[in-house]
């Protein structure tokens, strides 16, 4: 009875992971893209004083600039989103796969063998070098460094 319930309770949160609810309003709820692409007109183009042109030009420029913005963006985001959205999607999931099934373990293992290289390497270094660097410092504890300033 138990394992029913934790495979109800395995195929809800799988479920609900594949099927979580889109926001349509907020497309960028991490702020991922917040600097990178926010490009409004006036942060491309700009008059500055004296070099003004027509009222007219100006706004029909404004408008050409936002519109034909929006358009290109919407016309790529529907030929090649889809497309790019499942490279992407097959990209990360090779990326964890790798990740999950080689990169992990190599790193488990390594940090296995390791500990065992440690351990030996603080006994050599405990056994040989510790009465070697006690020795030069009783050896050299006896130095005194004098300093005189004569004029």
């Amino acid at each position: 009875m138990m394992t029913d319930e934790h495979t109800d309770l395995e195929a809800r949160i799988i479920k609900d992971i594949h099927c979580k609810e889109i926001d349509l309003v907020n497309r960028d709820p991490k702020n991922i893209n917040e600097d990178i692409v926010k490009v409004d007109f006036e942060d491309v183009i700009a008059e500055p004083e004296g070099t003004y042109s027509f009222d007219g030009v100006w706004k029909v420029s404004y408008t050409t600039f936002t519109v034909s913005k929006y358009w290109c963006y919407r016309l790529l985001s529907t030929l090649l989103g889809v497309p790019l959205a499942l490279f992407w999607g097959f990209l990360f999931a090779c990326i964890s796969f790798c990740h999950i099934w080689a990169v992990v373990p190599c790193i488990k293992s390594y940090l296995i063998e390791i500990q065992c290289i440690s351990h030996i390497y603080s006994l050599c270094i405990r056994t040989f070098c510790n009465p070697l660097f006690a020795a030069l410092g009783q050896v050299c504890s006896n130095i005194k460094v004098v300093l005189r300033k004569e004029v």
